[in-house]
């Protein structure tokens, strides 16, 4: 039996209409709109923007010398419309969920969490001079809350949805470290921030045992 979230979790199903999902996921969106605002900018070829976009992403060495900033803003960048569309998509088909889970200031400070902590596993483990742009750290961190919810057999998802969430995960992890460029340690960063986070988040008394 499900509980009062009953119809929340509706994984890779959108049916709301443009404003609609405005208006029910509004950080979800905002977080869409500032990818692609941050895109355009990136594109623009403009000495300003150049140098806009060159301060905000994620350089280790930069980021120990006190520009910490680029912890969080790395997130809203993106390489490629490749890049830009993959992860836009993947925080379309994820991010509404959790957000209706967590509720909406929750999950802003849960995507951030997952994002930086993914950027200082970075900081970590990869050399002072590399760069990394992307918002994949976060998202990870959203198949972590699911994962969560799969582990601890939350009510809210069935049985094919889970499937889906591992199968994805699965994919996920391992087209990272079969394609070169791949920041696979804030994957990993975030994917296990993601996990542990929900033990804060989620709304533990709501989410009944199957």
């Amino acid at each position: 039996m499900r509980t009062a979230f009953k119809g929340v979790i509706i994984i890779f199903v959108r049916t709301e209409s443009f404003s609609q999902f405005k208006r029910q996921y509004p950080v979800t969106f905002t977080l869409l709109l500032l990818h692609l605002v941050f895109w355009i900018l990136y594109i623009i070829p403009l000495d300003i923007t150049n140098s806009l976009f060159y301060s905000l992403i994620g350089v280790n060495a930069l980021i120990t010398q006190g520009e910490y900033w680029r912890l969080v803003t790395a997130m809203l960048l993106h390489s490629s419309f490749t890049h830009l569309l993959f992860n836009s998509f993947s925080l379309f088909l994820f991010g509404p969920g959790v957000e209706k889970i967590l509720t909406r200031s929750k999950f802003l400070l849960f995507y951030i969490g997952c994002g930086v902590t993914a950027n200082l596993a970075t900081l970590l483990f990869e050399a002072p001079f590399y760069s990394h742009v992307g918002s994949s750290g976060a998202i990870f961190g959203l198949f972590g809350l699911y994962l969560h919810l799969i582990v601890y057999k939350s009510p809210l998802l069935t049985k094919s949805e889970q499937q889906i969430v591992i199968a994805l995960l699965i994919i996920g992890l391992v087209s990272g470290f079969l394609n070169s460029g791949i920041n696979n340690i804030a994957h990993i960063g975030g994917l296990i921030s993601g996990f542990f986070f929900a033990f804060l988040f989620l709304p533990r008394n709501r989410l009944l045992m199957r």
